[in-house]
């Protein structure tokens, strides 16, 4: 991983997005496909708060109106009322812990943010727009928030029109510098604003989730420092977290969050597996004792390793049910939904990266020779699971040839299993096609049956996990492809021959420079 340009890339990003990113934030209202949130987290509380949210919307009367929250970047349904007459509708305060950005949704749907917080809050607003009608009667912390949502919406009018004229191409070069100027003027005039508020206004929450989404200053390094934007990256990565209160659980109800903890996870780390176990341990540690984050966060990286296209994640997926969920710490999920996480990590657990794989003993092309994976004798080997009747396989097929003319002299065996259930049309395949080069093992029916394979698991010709390879290896689709070096150790997975080639490249040159893999 080059720390150079992923710190370069950081920057860029930081630069480009600084005025919008502001905006983004101050805004940031997600309803999926333009629709009423949906009601997936109906709460009750078994403390009565003494306060209430008062809220009066010119232009309903008798309608129903939702109470909504944030959890992430996510809004869902809390709870309904109908208005009155004049449009005057109440909610009960929210206790400390589910405190925070909240929105009341009318009939449109319509809806405004505001901050839930433990005082008594009264708001007006029109049913026509409620988003900029909003009149805040009563609450020190929205008024704080609106304040600063009007002061970003008079900047964003001003800056919209210097935007444009950035965007020009048929612009001359004096109004561009001259448009460019006074966007960096706002962009000073937000970022004096914003420190005003942290420092006038920290006991706010609003203020609390501002700061989430506002950039450290990256301290400038010396000039004898001979790789300063590692230096700079690794300053970055190690005061990231800083501006956040790990002890207030109501930081996860914004979207503030969320965007903060993505960010970190799959773009200001590097996207290592053991890299990755580190950082999650080290997160969900600073998370300890305040319920709502350790969750948000373990729900977060489970479920993202778990769906992650990179290369070998399911290690992290699969650290995380056995460190937090199978210890009993993931305390919010029931015995059933706790049962199937588990299974699913059992499932992936003997196709982890850096696992040595479980030896897989299965009968040759003949039907008759049993072939043992830990009797190959390779540098490397490559376990390719494919069948006849998949065009994919058939596309890839070709390519391994390849691979295996070039890569065979030094040092790589193919252990290609056959994932068809009826071995005739796979041996009819491999010889048609000249696949026979390579090792070749399938089941078949017969050594499948109940009592064939009970004799053959107890005379110790084969195992469970042979039999059972499918399995095993989390086979829903072909190919499914592993690479292993001489230990059978698994390197690489999930990858196409031209891929493979490219890492038998790496792990050659890393050899010869001495450096383990």
């Amino acid at each position: 991983m080059d720390l150079n340009l992923m710190f370069q890339e950081m920057t860029s990003m930081k630069e480009k997005y600084k005025w919008i990113g502001t905006v983004v934030f101050s805004f940031s209202i997600v309803i999926a496909q333009g629709q009423k949130p949906s009601i997936k987290i109906k709460e009750a509380s078994t403390t009565t708060p003494d306060y209430q949210i008062d809220v009066t919307v010119e232009g309903l009367a008798n309608d129903t109106v939702y109470l909504a929250h944030y959890y992430g970047n996510k809004l869902y349904y809390s709870d309904t009322t109908v208005t009155d007459a004049r449009g005057r509708l109440t909610f009960p305060g929210r206790t400390f812990e589910r405190c925070g950005k909240h929105a009341i949704v009318i009939p449109g749907p319509k809806f405004f943010e505001f901050m839930a917080v433990t005082e008594d809050i009264v708001l007006k607003t029109t049913a026509s727009d409620p988003t900029n009608n909003v009149l805040v009667v009563k609450s020190d912390e929205n008024k704080v928030f609106y304040d600063y949502l009007k002061f970003i919406q008079e900047r964003r009018k001003i800056a919209e029109p210097l935007e444009a004229i950035l965007s020009d191409s048929t612009a001359s070069e004096s109004s561009v510098n001259e448009s460019r100027q006074q966007l960096q003027a706002l962009g000073d005039e937000v970022a004096n604003e914003q420190k005003r508020i942290l420092e006038v206004h920290s006991d706010k929450l609003f203020v609390k989730y501002l700061n989430m989404v506002l950039e450290p200053e990256i301290p400038e390094v010396p000039e004898n420092i001979a790789k300063p934007q590692e230096l700079q990256y690794r300053w970055y990565r190690d005061h990231y977290w800083d501006r956040v209160d790990f002890s207030d659980p109501r930081l996860v109800h914004d979207g503030s969050f969320h965007q903060l903890l993505d960010k970190y996870w799959n773009r200001a780390i590097p996207q290592v597996p053991d890299s990755l176990i580190v950082e999650a341990n080290r997160l969900l540690n600073k998370a300890a004792g305040n319920d709502e984050m350790f969750k948000y966060i373990t729900h977060y990286i489970t479920f993202n390793s778990e769906s992650s296209q990179v290369m070998c994640m399911d290690k992290v997926f699969v650290h995380m049910i056995d460190t937090y969920y199978q210890t009993g710490k993931a305390k919010w999920m029931n015995d059933s939904q706790l049962q199937k996480v588990i299974d699913r990590a059992n499932e992936l657990r003997d196709s982890q990266c850096g696992n040595i794989m479980p030896n897989i003993i299965l009968p040759g092309l003949d039907q008759e020779e049993w072939i043992s994976l830990y009797d190959v004798e390779a540098k490397y080997t490559a376990v390719l699971i494919w069948e006849s009747t998949c065009g994919h396989c058939k596309k890839e097929l070709p390519k391994y040839k390849e691979l295996y003319a070039e890569w065979h002299p030094k040092g790589l065996e193919i252990f290609a299993i056959g994932n068809d259930f009826e071995p005739e049309p796979w041996q009819e395949f491999v010889t048609e096609k000249g696949y026979t080069d390579w090792i070749n093992v399938s089941d078949n029916p017969l050594v499948n049956a109940q009592d064939s394979a009970t004799v053959l698991i107890y005379s110790g010709v084969t195992n469970l996990k042979s039999l059972n390879f499918r399995t095993t290896f989390d086979v829903f689709a072909t190919p499914k492809v592993f690479l292993l070096d001489e230990n059978k150790r698994i390197v690489a997975k999930q990858i196409g021959a031209e891929q493979m080639g490219d890492i038998l490249g790496r792990l050659e040159e890393m050899e010869r420079k001495g450096i383990k893999y």
